[in-house]
């Protein structure tokens, strides 16, 4: 029971730590203490419900065709090392974090832009929804509870620990090895799990 909750926390935390513009967002606010709780939360409950749509959902039909099973592992494999290849290349270039000194936005305009940077996304979709509700599917009912409890765990311990935080590692993260370090840790965990994936499928 524990392998899908881990699986679930090391994917989820995987696709959630990749740089992009709603981890920029919730850390750029967290350095001027800008709605420390509440823009953290507004991201925490929309990756909660994309994932337990993908779940619910597109796990369950995906758990009913051993064929699709096996096209989702395979091909969630793929995104996987895909996604780690693209992780690894933003190390090597490199990254920095640009902080403005703006004016602290009102409590509307700060949840409308967490949620405009939040789901105007696709590629939340496409790892919430599609990817992590496919590669669900692998398991039974418990085991897909199991691994959606994992990846919102994370989202919880992600956004959370990025924004109360945030003012402490936002010098840290002025510097481009620091946004290496971190493309690269998210490189390794989406080839491990991916390769995880193609080994459980093989043996």
């Amino acid at each position: 029971m524990l392998v899908q909750f881990a699986q679930g926390f090391g994917m989820g935390g995987g696709l959630i730590v990749a740089i992009g513009a709603q981890n920029a967002y919730v850390l750029s606010q967290a350095v001027r203490r800008n709605y420390l709780f509440i823009i953290p939360l507004i991201c925490i409950i929309c990756d909660a419900l994309l994932i337990a749509a993908g779940v619910s959902g597109v796990g369950t039909i995906v758990a009913s065709s051993p064929r699709l099973t096996g096209v989702a592992t395979w091909g969630g494999a793929a995104f996987l090392f895909w996604y780690g290849a693209r992780a690894l290349r933003t190390a090597l270039q490199g990254g920095r974090l640009e902080a403005d000194r703006a004016a602290a936005p009102t409590l509307k305009t700060a949840v409308a832009a967490t949620l405009a940077v939040t789901l105007l996304n696709p590629h939340v979709y496409l790892d919430t929804v599609i990817l992590l509700g496919s590669v669900s599917g692998q398991y039974d009912q418990s085991g897909r509870v199991l691994f959606a409890a994992g990846a919102i765990s994370a989202s919880i311990l992600w956004f959370f620990s990025l924004s109360f935080g945030g003012r402490m590692l936002a010098p840290l993260f002025k510097r481009p090895l620091a946004w290496r370090v971190l493309d690269g840790l998210v490189c390794t965990a989406m080839w491990t799990i991916a390769v995880s994936l193609v080994f459980n499928r093989t043996i």
